[in-house]
């Protein structure tokens, strides 16, 4: 597999972080108007407000952008799922993955036609989940989500009980966002992803009304 185009530094001191993220922010809206044949270096800066060489700076080509903005998407799923897990929830396990559920789904519509892009025309620029450190946390969080809730879950197998459900989640939320027929009500997707999940974790268990 060929190697994914990495950025050339990374950012260390806050105002070098916030131009690298104010540089993401023009390429995804760039990106997600142009499409990838209108996106280019000069239009990122440009939209951006820095000049191309502060682009250049960190970023030798749209293709590191890109892959950046894959990597930037899976911390800020990441960041949703930590605050809400943190949160104080109510109820037992399948209570928290309808939290974590309708928290995704939020997420991915505040920018459905960057995620359309990223997902549907360029997933080859995202790196493999067992390279990406946002995956790594994601996958820990879920895991540690699933042995508090030990007593109530059939398999016994965590890490692969883990990585059924973030695969699931992957796949039906951006489906949901980027293609799901629009006789289907939002309330009803969500409430069936919980249904899919707590099936699996937990057969038997009543669903809910």
């Amino acid at each position: 597999m060929k190697s994914l185009p990495q950025p050339r530094k990374m950012p260390r001191q806050a105002r070098s972080q916030h131009m690298v993220e104010t540089i993401l922010e023009a390429t995804a809206r760039v990106l997600a108007e142009r499409g990838y044949a209108g996106t280019n270096t000069n239009v990122v800066a440009e939209r951006a407000g820095v000049s191309v060489g502060s682009v250049y700076q960190y970023f030798p080509n749209k293709d590191s952008l890109i892959t950046a903005l894959h990597e930037r998407h899976a911390s800020q799923m990441y960041a949703v799922v930590d605050k809400v897990l943190d949160g104080a929830g109510e109820g037992g396990l399948r209570a928290r993955l309808a939290d974590m559920v309708r928290a995704l789904l939020e997420a991915h519509r505040v920018e459905p036609e960057l995620h359309k892009v990223l997902e549907k025309e360029f997933p080859f620029f995202d790196a493999p989940h067992d390279t990406s450190p946002a995956d790594h946390s994601f996958f820990r969080r879920v895991r540690e989500l699933l042995e508090t809730h030990a007593d109530e879950i059939v398999p016994r197998d965590r890490d692969l009980a883990t990585w059924i459900v973030l695969r699931t989640l992957e796949t039906l939320v951006h489906a949901a966002v980027i293609d799901a027929p629009a006789h289907f009500s939002t309330e009803d997707i969500e409430q069936n992803i919980v249904d899919v999940l707590a099936g699996y974790l937990m057969p038997g268990a009543p669903r809910a009304a």
